[in-house]
């Protein structure tokens, strides 16, 4: 499986593409909305792992801009419903708040992978 992650925080980054790496998944990381936007361009991922505040923009406006054609689990310290809410209208698959354990993420974005392909499109 292939994963775009879209986190700037290096620490937490780090830690979560080896958390994904060690259990068998091939992930490509991006720190930023435009090199996230690039990557998207250029290839293909079975997943995708979204931040929302990122140094160059909203990871909201990554989904609005239509790339993204795969589940998509957003990671994010915004807590309120509404946001939660705005990413399913937006395209998300679901919507993680952090601080979160890597096992947790890990458990949703394998859950999402074994969708049948037309229910990750709904």
């Amino acid at each position: 499986m292939r994963i775009l992650l879209v986190e700037d925080n290096v620490l937490f980054g780090d830690a979560l593409r080896e958390h994904l790496a060690a259990a068998g998944w091939t992930v490509t990381w991006a720190t930023g909305c435009s090199p996230a936007v690039d990557m998207l361009r250029l290839s293909t991922f079975d997943l995708v792992c979204l931040d929302r505040r990122l140094p160059d923009g909203d990871g909201f406006d990554i989904l609005r801009s239509g790339l993204i054609s795969c589940p998509t689990l957003i990671l994010s310290a915004f807590d309120q419903l509404s946001d939660a809410l705005e990413a399913r209208r937006l395209g998300a698959s679901d919507y993680v708040i952090k601080p979160v354990n890597l096992d947790a993420i890990l458990d949703r974005l394998a859950a999402l992978a074994m969708q049948p392909a037309q229910a990750r499109r709904a």
